[in-house]
């Protein structure tokens, strides 16, 4: 029999759930018989209509709670450092391959159901405590892939025809035509050292010919269901999905009159997906790169700072505009340089855009902090007071290098941001993602010494003291 105190933190809210019995039975085993409950049962029929939540107590209240949506404050590092990532893992090669081929959806379904059971193993058995579903619904039909985290979203909103590029169309130019780094080092970019990605370049975009609206309801009902039954019965303290801020257009479009427009309306449309997110229970990571790399886009040349945050203190007014209505408490905030292969000699320093990061309505902010342009960036935050009850969560093994870092350093890292801010308000991450980026093999190692040196990190942080591993 489970103990008063463990029975009060297991105990459904009857008035939250209606639908569930919202109670505990006899022998202190969590009992509902809604859909959500069911699929995140991992023991043996009771009933009909019954299932279990079995493992230890505090196992079935993690489950409970994730399934559910029934608990609201994002974890902190209360008693140790917790650890998680950017979002995109490794896909499976069989799936790639589905993506590339376009199979039918009921082909594709089953296994993405299955790899996303696999990924979210895989990070529990790599000590992540904060998992995603490694943004595996996003689709990616390349084992290296930059920008899978932001073309997603043309699948999943209306007003957008795909139309050949023009023969004298360069997507790289047009994105990074006013780059100094590019312009620096003109002639390390033409090499092929420079270029890490699929063998031929796209020769198709997304052309804007009517009103933007969200249609992917389907889509992310899908990949919530996949990630909450992936979930069940796993021994992790929290949970997040990502979804992508794009508030740049980079291609002509022919219906809003004012690139403005068309950003507004992609905003407004994409807060339906965080908001099936968020009430399901799960929290929303907003991908934002766009914040730091437009500087280094359309800025750089001339280095005009006060025009750059002329532009992103607009920028934040829109994401902030799309968060309208989602849950502070449940939205994680995450900015990085780009994944390019290349010196990042202008990439923006961290100083210069840290205040309107924080002015983002969001309850964690996610950052590069472990390779050479912005490791030495912990020190900003002693001279930034973080909100109360907001964390930070650094990347403390990073995405560009194959080198493979020592958990020590990874505690080291862990130490100085714990310095600049509290132990409590860090969460041990990666700089950006690891999927389509690194080699799978050096992605998950990444991953186990992350948690690693989070451990190390723990252990002087609360003197050595009893914790949870």
């Amino acid at each position: 029999m489970l103990s008063p105190a463990v029975q009060s933190r297991i105990a459904l809210d009857p008035a939250r759930y209606p639908e569930t019995h919202g109670a505990i039975d006899r022998t202190g085993i969590i009992v509902a018989t809604t859909w959500e409950l069911d699929r995140a049962a991992t023991g043996r029929c009771c009933s009909r209509n019954t299932r279990q939540l079995v493992g230890s107590p505090e196992v079935r209240y993690k489950a409970a709670q994730l399934v559910l949506g029934g608990h609201n404050d994002m974890k902190r590092s209360t008693n140790r450092i917790l650890t998680s990532h950017v979002g995109s893992l490794p896909r499976p090669a069989d799936l790639i391959n589905m993506y590339r081929e376009q199979v039918p959806a009921e082909k594709l379904d089953s296994r993405l159901t299955s790899a996303v059971a696999e990924v979210v193993r895989q990070q529990v058995e790599a000590g992540i405590d904060v998992v995603n579903d490694g943004e595996f619904g996003k689709p990616m039909s390349d084992e290296v892939d930059y920008g899978a985290w932001a073309t997603y979203i043309h699948q999943r909103l209306s007003g957008f025809e795909m139309r050949d590029l023009p023969a004298d169309f360069n997507i790289l130019n047009s994105i990074m035509g006013g780059s100094k780094d590019r312009s620096d080092f003109a002639d390390y970019y033409k090499s092929p050292e420079a270029y890490a990605g699929p063998s031929t370049r796209p020769v198709r975009f997304p052309m804007n010919v009517g009103p933007i609206r969200y249609t992917g309801h389907e889509l992310v009902g899908r990949d919530i269901k996949n990630f909450k039954a992936a979930l069940a019965g796993k021994n992790v303290e929290d949970a997040f999905m990502t979804a992508a801020v794009t508030g740049v257009n980079f291609f002509p479009g022919e219906y809003y009159k004012q690139p403005e427009e068309q950003a507004t309306a992609v905003a407004e449309a994409m807060r339906e997906e965080y908001k099936a997110i968020t009430d399901a229970g799960i929290n929303v990571q907003l991908d934002d790169p766009i914040i730091v790399n437009v500087y280094e886009w359309r800025f750089s040349m001339g280095g005009d700072m006060a025009a750059f945050r002329k532009w992103a203190e607009s920028h934040v007014e829109l994401v902030n505009h799309a968060l309208a209505g989602i849950p502070e408490e449940k939205v994680r905030y995450h900015i990085c340089w780009g994944s390019w292969k290349g010196p990042h000699s202008t990439d923006l320093p961290l100083r210069n855009v840290i205040d309107l990061m924080l002015k983002v309505k969001a309850n964690q902010y996610s950052v590069e902090a472990a390779n050479p342009q912005h490791e030495h960036e912990w020190k900003d935050w002693r001279d930034v007071k973080l909100p109360a009850g907001k964390a930070v969560i650094p990347g403390v093994v990073s995405h560009k290098t194959n080198v493979l870092e020592h958990p020590e350093v990874v505690a080291d890292r862990i130490m100085r941001y714990a310095e600049a801010v509290g132990r409590e308000n860090v969460v041990a991450g990666t700089d950006c993602g690891l999927g389509g980026r690194i080699h799978p093999q050096i992605a998950w190692a990444k991953l186990r010494a992350l948690s690693a040196g989070a451990e190390k990190a723990s252990r002087q942080l609360w003197a050595r003291t009893a914790f949870p591993t």
